[in-house]
C-alpha cells in the first residue's frame, strides 16, 4: 500500500518544526561537559526536556524519557497518513513490551516498570492478547507471533524461547509491513537492518557452538542474506563465517569490529545504528514522501538513547572520553 507523496504535505511542515527541538550538537556538547546533575538540569531546562525536569529528575530521569518518546510517538501516529509508517520504527518496542509481559504472565511477577511506549498499542491491550490470546486491536500477524509463544510454553518452560520467537517474527513483521508500505528507502534500510541483525546473530551462534538446528530457529529469513547460507556456517569454523562477511556488501562496514577471531559486538552495534541511519541522510533536503518522518523519529530515537547515555554515564561515574565512544550519530554529531 503505497502512500502517495501529496498526502505529506501537511505532516511535513510538523516534522521541521519538530526538527528544531532536537538537542543540537553545541547542546550535547555542554551535557558531556556538565560536571554534575544541577548543570545537566540547567542545560535541559531550556529544551524541550525542561517540562521533565523537578526534584526528582536525577532519579526518575528514564521514566520522562520514556514519557517523551511516548508523546512523540502518539502525536506522530495521530498525524501520520498512515500510522503503520510510525509503527514501522517503533514495532521495536511493541515486541520488546510482548517479551516483557508474556514473561510477567508466565513467571506471575509484574514487569510493568520495562514497559516502553511505543504510540500505537497500550499496555493494557497487549496484556489482554498476552493473557487471552485474542484481541480486537492488534493486528492478526501480531496475534499470531503470540499465539505461537502460547503454543511454545505449553510444551516448554524455557524462558529464552519467548524472545527467540518475538525477534524472528518481529523481524518477518518489519519486512511483510515495508513490503505492503512499498517505499524504496525504508525498505532498503529496513531489509540492511535485517541482514546485519542475522550476521550478528550468526556470529554468536559460532562462537557458542549452536547446531544448524538452533540457528534455523534464530535467524530471519526476510533479508537479502540467504537463511540457508548463513546456517551452513554451523559446519564450519568462525574465520569462515568472518571472511564471507568480509567480502560482502557490509564487508567495508564491518571490518573495524574483527581482530582475528575477536569481536567488538559493542562497536558493531554501534556502526550498525550509524549506518542505518546514515541511509535517512537526505531526509532534510527533501519536502515530500514519509522519509522525513522516518528519518525523525530515527533521530529522536538516537537523542534519548545518547540523552540516556549521558545522563547514567554522568550517575555512574564515567569519563568524557567514555561516554562520547558510546554515543550514536544523530543530526549534526
Amino acid at each position: 500500500m503505497y502512500v502517495s507523496q501529496p498526502m505529506y504535505h501537511q505532516l511535513n511542515p510538523l516534522i521541521r518544526l519538530k526538527e528544531n527541538e532536537l538537542l543540537t550538537p553545541e547542546v550535547f556538547q555542554q551535557l558531556i561537559e556538565a560536571s554534575d546533575f544541577k548543570q545537566l538540569e540547567a542545560i535541559l531546562a531550556g529544551t524541550v526536556y525542561g517540562t521533565y525536569v523537578d526534584d526528582d529528575f536525577a532519579n526518575d530521569f528514564e521514566k520522562s524519557l520514556n514519557q517523551e518518546l511516548l508523546s512523540t510517538f502518539s502525536e506522530l501516529a495521530a498525524a501520520a497518513p498512515n500510522p503503520d509508517l510510525v509503527w514501522i520504527y517503533t514495532m521495536r518496542y511493541t515486541f520488546h513490551n510482548l517479551k516483557v509481559l508474556t514473561k510477567a504472565y508466565y513467571t506471575k511477577n509484574n514487569y510493568d516498570n520495562l514497559y516502553l511506549p511505543d504510540g500505537i498499542y497500550t499496555a493494557e491491550e497487549l496484556k489482554r492478547a498476552v493473557e487471552t490470546g485474542k484481541s480486537s486491536v492488534l493486528p492478526k500477524s501480531l496475534l499470531k507471533s503470540i499465539l505461537e509463544v502460547r503454543e511454545y510454553m505449553e510444551e516448554s518452560s524455557i524462558m529464552q524461547g519467548i524472545d527467540v520467537i518475538y525477534d524472528r517474527q518481529f523481524l518477518t513483521e518489519q519486512r511483510r509491513l515495508a513490503d505492503e508500505l512499498d517505499y524504496p528507502a525504508l525498505s532498503e534500510e529496513i531489509i540492511s537492518f535485517i541482514d546485519l541483525t542475522n550476521l550478528t546473530t550468526a556470529l554468536r551462534c559460532l562462537e557458542q557452538n549452536r547446531t544448524q538446528a538452533f540457528m534455523s530457529t534464530v535467524l530471519s529469513s526476510s533479508g537479502s542474506i540467504p537463511k540457508d547460507t548463513l546456517m551452513s556456517f554451523a559446519e564450519k569454523d568462525l574465520p569462515a563465517l568472518i571472511d564471507f562477511i568480509l567480502a560482502s556488501t557490509y564487508g567495508d562496514l564491518l571490518a573495524p569490529v574483527f581482530e582475528g577471531e575477536e569481536i567488538d559486538y559493542a562497536r558493531l552495534d554501534l556502526l550498525k545504528d550509524d549506518y542505518l541511519s546514515g541511509l535517512f541522510d537526505g531526509a532534510q533536503t527533501i519536502a515530500f514522501g514519509p522519509l522525513p518522518l522516518l528519518a525523525f523519529l530515527d533521530n529522536k530515537d538516537i537523542e534519548v538513547k545518547n540523552l540516556r547515555l549521558i545522563l547514567v554515564g554522568k550517575r555512574s561515574g564515567f569519563t568524557k572520553e567514555q561516554i562520547k565512544e558510546r554515543m550514536r550519530m544523530t543530526y549534526g554529531l
